[in-house]
C-alpha cells in the first residue's frame, strides 16, 4: 500500500523569521497526520530547515539543483551540496523551470540522475500547458517528459523517485484540475510505467500539484492513483498546509 506524500514547495518565499514561525507551527500540528510530509525550501534556508526538522516526522529538500557535479558554474548548486544538508528530496523539472529557464526534458533527466547518484529522491514534475490540453495532447506531453527520464536512468530508477503531475494551467491560478481530470492522467502515468515494470508502477508515488487547497485535497487524494500532493502557495499557510496533510 502506497503511503501518501504531501510536499510543500515554498518557491521564492520566506525569511528566517517567517520560516521559524511556519516550521514551528508545522511541527506543533503534526499530531494525527498519517501522510509523509516534506518541505522544499530555498537554498539559503536549508540549514535552518535541517536544524529545525532533524529528528521530526517532517523531511526537507530543495527546489532545484545543477546537473553538474562541480566546477566553474557561477550561481549553481550541486547535488553533493544539497546532500551536505541531508536533503531527502529535490524537485526537478518543475514547469516554472522548464518555461522560465528553458530546461529541456534531457536536462531534467540529467538532474534526476545526479540527484539519485547523491542519494536523494527526485520529485519529477510532469504536466501540460493549457494550449496542450486544449489540443488534446496531454498524454503525449506527459509521456515525452517521463520517457526522457526512463531512457536515461531506466524504469527501475522510479522505485527511488516521486512523480508529480502538475498541469501548468492549474499552478498558482486558483483553477484546479477536477479529481477525475487528475485521476485520468495519474492512471495514464502509472499504466505507462506498468507496461515496463508492474512492481515499480505499483509502488510509485504520483502526487498531484496545482492549486490544491484544504477544501479540495481530500477529494483529490481519494482518487485511486493520486498519492498526495506537491503544494505551492498553500504550503506557506501553516493551518492550510496542515489541513492538506491531514487529508492524506
Amino acid at each position: 500500500m502506497r503511503r501518501k506524500l504531501v510536499a510543500g514547495n515554498w518557491k521564492m518565499h520566506g525569511s528566517l523569521a517567517e520560516n521559524e514561525a511556519l516550521l514551528s507551527g508545522l511541527l506543533a500540528g503534526m499530531g494525527g497526520v498519517k501522510a509523509g510530509v516534506a518541505v522544499c525550501v530555498p537554498f539559503p534556508y536549508l540549514a535552518q530547515a535541517q536544524a529545525r526538522l532533524t529528528g521530526s516526522a517532517v523531511a526537507w529538500g530543495a527546489q532545484n539543483m545543477s546537473q553538474q557535479a562541480r566546477g566553474a558554474f557561477t550561481g549553481e548548486v550541486s547535488a553533493s551540496m544539497l546532500a551536505d544538508f541531508a536533503c531527502a528530496y529535490v524537485i526537478v523539472g518543475h514547469s516554472e523551470r522548464r518555461a522560465l529557464y528553458g530546461e529541456s526534458d534531457e536536462l531534467v533527466a540529467e538532474k534526476y540522475a545526479a540527484a539519485q547518484a547523491a542519494g536523494m529522491t527526485p520529485i519529477l514534475c510532469l504536466g501540460e500547458t493549457l494550449s496542450e490540453r486544449e489540443g488534446c495532447i496531454t498524454e503525449a506531453v506527459v509521456a515525452r517528459q517521463l520517457d526522457a527520464v526512463i531512457a536515461k536512468c531506466g524504469v527501475a530508477s522510479l522505485a527511488r523517485a516521486v512523480v508529480a503531475y502538475e498541469p501548468v494551467w492549474a499552478i498558482g491560478t486558483g483553477v484546479t484540475a477536477s479529481p477525475n481530470q487528475a485521476q485520468v492522467v495519474h492512471a495514464f502515468i502509472r499504466a505507462r510505467v506498468r507496461a515496463l515494470d508492474a512492481g515499480v508502477a505499483a509502488g510509485l508515488i504520483i502526487q498531484y500539484g496545482g492549486s490544491v487547497k484544504a477544501n479540495n485535497a481530500a477529494e483529490l487524494f481519494g482518487q485511486p492513483d493520486i498519492d498526495g500532493g506537491l503544494i505551492g502557495g498553500a504550503s506557506l499557510n501553516v493551518e492550510e498546509f496542515l489541513a492538506i496533510c491531514r487529508a492524506g
